[in-house]
């Protein structure tokens, strides 16, 4: 099991610790830092009004496992977008974990937030990520052809999305 709290300047360090290269860094969040990721990248990033970053941990052990973030909030049009997940402790990964994080992070914007729609992208080639998320009830709404560059390469992703049947 995990809980999510949020995350904090304290958990800097941590975070820049698991992203080792810059296509990991890629990977994990698009472009929206730099590598390295520096502490100065961070306090920008939440510096944000219309994101919720968390860091995720592991209930029995107390142990920061993973990062996790709702970003793109409007409650006007009652919508968000996961980003930015990532389980970097690799000793939790292929656990599961990432679908508690995904069903937690739909959980706050459905039940706190009040939300309609929850959407995320996410790379073709990432075939165990694709699985989770399925799994998670979002459904594929279409492909972005080659819409990131990273070195030479393009890389293309799904729009995925899930929508509040409650509300």
């Amino acid at each position: 099991m995990i809980h999510l709290e949020k995350f904090n300047t304290a958990d800097y360090s941590r975070l820049i610790n698991w992203i080792t290269s810059e296509e990991q860094m890629v990977l994990f969040s698009g472009q929206i830092f730099d590598y390295p990721i520096t502490n100065n990248q961070l306090d920008r990033y939440l510096d944000s009004t219309d994101r919720l970053v968390y860091k995720v941990i592991q209930t029995d052990t107390n142990a920061v496992i993973g990062h996790a973030e709702l970003n793109a909030i409007n409650l006007r049009s009652s919508s968000a977008r996961i980003c930015r997940v990532l389980i970097g402790d690799k000793n939790a990964r292929n656990k599961g974990i990432g679908s508690l994080i995904i069903k937690e992070l739909v959980c706050i914007g459905f039940t706190e937030l009040k939300l309609h729609r929850i959407d995320l992208g996410v790379h073709d080639f990432n075939t165990q990520a694709l699985k989770c998320y399925e799994k998670c009830g979002f459904k594929i709404e279409g492909l972005l052809k080659d819409n990131m560059k990273f070195g030479t390469a393009f890389w293309s992703s799904y729009n995925m999305s899930i929508l509040n049947k409650i509300a």
